[in-house]
């Protein structure tokens, strides 16, 4: 039986006093890559937020089997990263600099740099493709860069657990599958990837796929299975659809589905 890496047992989350999660059961097991889709809306960064431990919530949420609210921050930096959406700061650090930031957590209270720091930098540049550019400034690269290199100080980290909110924004598609190619290669190492995507070809991808609405969790199942496809298809109205093409899961828009919805809404037609 899988270890559960990140569990939530009746889980809610509010913004001030708006609620955005309600009645959230869910289990996430280690060494697994699960995606989170949703509309807009569904409350899927402020999920993964929560599973950070960077929001407080009504309910409980384990990371490996410990109350995550309780755990030490430094203890919980070391082993669960959270890689947030469309992040600034750190623009006038150099792009070595800013990846050994992901090592801060595992360094003593004199902050020295060891060998294994240095090598951890150095392997997640390496899969990321920011080695070439390791001594330039962060802001002096272009969005997609700048993305890869705030992914490179996640795996720096090499935390058991890697919470990712939109990794592919900026990314062209070569650097999307490199992307993959990273997360995948983490994986197989036994680490946890939950990462939220609107890229739903890529998300199909996952192990297995959790879709949100509305604040709640409609379903979670395998990405290989029918159910999890038809869910996909219902939470986004039809309007979508998932097909095989070559042995791989695609996802097409559905225009037929798109010009329905139009004629409804145009008393003209």
């Amino acid at each position: 039986m899988k270890e559960i890496a990140l569990r939530a047992v009746n889980m809610s989350a509010s913004l001030g006093k708006r609620l955005i999660l309600s009645d959230i059961n869910l289990n996430f097991s280690a060494g697994r890559w699960i995606s989170i889709v949703g509309p807009n809306g569904a409350g899927k960064s402020t999920l993964l937020k929560v599973l950070a431990g960077l929001l407080p919530c009504e309910g409980t949420v384990k990371f490996f089997e410990n109350d995550l609210q309780t755990m030490p921050p430094r203890e919980r930096a070391q082993q669960l990263v959270w890689l947030a959406q469309d992040e600034t700061g750190a623009l006038d650090m150099q792009v070595q600099d800013v990846v050994m930031l992901g090592r801060l957590p595992m360094q003593g209270l004199l902050g020295g740099i060891t060998a294994q720091d240095v090598a951890a930098c150095e392997q997640a540049m390496q899969q990321t493709q920011t080695t070439e550019f390791k001594e330039r400034l962060l802001g002096e690269l272009s969005a997609g860069q700048q993305q890869r290199v705030r992914l490179a100080r996640a795996l720096a980290t090499q935390a058991k657990v890697l919470l990712l909110d939109e990794p592919l924004a900026n990314l062209d598609p070569p650097h999307q599958i490199d992307w993959l190619h990273a997360i995948r290669s983490q994986v197989s190492n036994g680490t946890t990837v939950i990462s939220v995507l609107h890229e739903l070809p890529m998300a199909l991808l996952a192990d297995e796929m959790l879709i949100m609405q509305a604040g709640r969790v409609v379903h979670q199942g395998e990405c290989s299975e029918a159910a999890t496809h038809r869910a996909l298809e219902a939470v986004f109205d039809q309007r979508v659809r998932v097909v095989q093409v070559e042995g791989t899961c695609a996802v097409l828009p559905n225009l037929l589905a798109s010009d329905a919805r139009s004629s409804n809404k145009d008393p003209s037609r």
